[in-house]
């Protein structure tokens, strides 16, 4: 599942640049995380990079693009593919 930011989100800015896939960016009011891009880190980390620093703990599971962790990571080599990442 691909991870979404709530309406909590403060705008610290620590979020988008742990972001491997540059899944996330300034939203008009709030970050936001791209669905397509977000593999919530699979075949990067062990666990999604934006939760874990996210101070306000405002980063939750997307219940409208529910995934695997199969299927995150096929994302993810299809993101990556080419680049030399996987």
């Amino acid at each position: 599942m691909a991870l979404i930011i709530t309406d909590e989100c403060i705008n610290c800015d620590v979020c988008e640049p742990e972001c491997p896939n540059g899944a996330i960016s300034q939203g008009e009011e709030i970050y936001e995380i791209n669905p397509s891009l977000c593999t919530e880190c699979v075949g990067h980390f062990d666990t999604p990079q934006c939760m874990e620093v996210c101070p306000v703990d405002c980063i939750q599971k997307d219940p409208d693009y529910v995934e695997d962790r199969d299927s995150l990571y096929e994302k993810y080599l299809a993101l990556t593919k080419g680049s030399g990442a996987a």
